[in-house]
């Protein structure tokens, strides 16, 4: 073999050397990048349950590339700081005694339940159908009010104001039962359940009282609404 052969393979396995080197060397913070990210969702999903009957997503923002920072030869330390509400972001700080570097990652949580949505605009006026709703899983923090699980618990109702397609429904956007409504009302004491019939004297949502008068008696009475169109007074 030629002493200009020798050389051409040597320059080849020293290129090769010197590539493989460099992206070890390349990845190996972002190996560690990775990591932090890791434990800090990891830690994240520890000290936030997942909602009953919901799901739990927690993402790690993504970490400047251009942080270098040398492997951990213990496992990462991390803890939430100061006083932060383990909702929407938190901050972790991930750190390495041993190398005496420390990091702040931005951890965005989401907790989802399944809420009742329009599934198209909803007008004013409008009684709800079954056509009309949709269940989807809603992030908790947007939730105000009375919400619904099911749409069974208010086919039958009326929107009070415009609702926009997708938007969860809420209690102060329909009437389960609407001033002037014809309405059942439903007493109960000691076993005996008595139902009559009534009228509506204002608009309320489920589980809000108002006031009902009695179709026979003209009574008036106040009462929960348990359901479309139906009012429970308790004696």
């Amino acid at each position: 073999m030629t002493q200009r052969t020798h050389l051409t393979l040597l320059t080849i396995f020293f290129g090769l050397l010197a590539f493989f080197f460099s992206t070890f060397v390349s990845s190996a913070p972002q190996n560690s990048l990775d990591m932090v990210q890791h434990t800090a969702e990891e830690y994240v999903k520890t000290i936030v349950k997942s909602p009953p009957k919901g799901q739990l997503t927690v993402k790690a923002a993504h970490l400047d590339s251009r942080l270098k920072l040398s492997t951990c030869s213990e496992p990462l330390k991390t803890s939430v700081p100061g006083k932060q509400s383990l909702t929407g972001n938190i901050t972790v700080l991930v750190s390495c005694s041993t190398e005496g570097w420390q990091v702040y990652v931005p951890v965005r949580v989401k907790q989802l339940l399944p809420r009742v949505v329009a599934a198209k605009p909803l007008a004013r006026g409008a009684v709800l159908s079954a056509s009309d709703l949709v269940v989807q899983m809603i992030e908790t923090r947007f939730q105000r009010g009375v919400v619904f699980e099911h749409p069974q618990q208010i086919i039958g109702s009326k929107v009070k104001r415009n609702v926009n397609m997708g938007d969860a429904i809420q209690g102060n956007d329909i009437c389960l039962v609407c001033r002037n409504d014809a309405v059942l009302i439903k007493a109960g004491r000691s076993g005996l359940n008595i139902v009559t019939k009534g009228t509506a004297l204002s608009d309320g949502s489920l589980g809000e009282q108002i006031r009902v008068q009695n179709a026979k008696s003209k009574r008036v009475v106040d009462g929960i609404i348990t359901g479309v169109g139906e009012v429970t007074v308790n004696f």
